[in-house]
């Protein structure tokens, strides 16, 4: 059963996971809106993480604010949205869940973090350099168990990733949220 609120999913994890690219491919399955969360950082937070200073969370409250708005204004306007955040603490989450005014699913891209490193080593013209890694993984704290998400290993190709996501996500029961 297809239920009459608006789809809300976002797709988290550490910098290098590739949440732009599976939330993407989450919004085109799905037909919805994709918003990169990256986009939304007030330009002192790019400014920092670029310098490869680690945000604190006083300057994540002020971004985590405008992605809810977006979450917020989509649904009320009957939209679904997709939304690439790290969102690495479960107060994050727990904000982003209040901010959404409904049910939220979270996507959570887990890699080693070699992999991890790799991956943005490998990266051209971004600003989060891969020296903040470790500093994302020491603050994420891991939303595996908590309600509404649902993780994908991304140790595989970009398509299979996607599908593990969107089959996760039907077997969670996102769509009947």
């Amino acid at each position: 059963m297809e239920s009459s609120e608006p789809l809300a999913i976002v797709v988290m994890g550490v910098s290098g996971c590739g949440k732009t690219s599976v939330a993407e491919g989450i919004a085109r399955s799905f037909g919805l809106r994709f918003v990169e969360g990256d986009q939304l950082h007030p330009a002192r937070n790019v400014e920092k993480m670029s310098k490869g200073i680690p945000l604190t969370d006083e300057d994540r409250w002020p971004w985590l604010e405008v992605i809810g708005g977006e979450m917020s204004a989509s649904r009320a306007r009957g939209e679904g949205i997709v939304v690439s955040c790290s969102a690495l603490k479960r107060v994050y989450r727990e904000r982003l869940r209040s901010a959404a005014g409904g049910g939220l699913s979270f996507v959570y891209l887990k890699g080693s973090r070699e992999l991890l490193l790799s991956r943005m080593s490998a990266r051209k013209n971004h600003f989060m350099p891969a020296s903040l890694l470790d500093s994302q993984l020491a603050t994420l704290e891991d939303p595996t168990g908590e309600s509404g998400v649902v993780v994908v290993d991304i140790d595989a190709p970009l398509d299979r990733i996607i599908a593990d996501a969107l089959g996760a996500l039907d077997t969670a029961g996102a769509r009947s949220r």
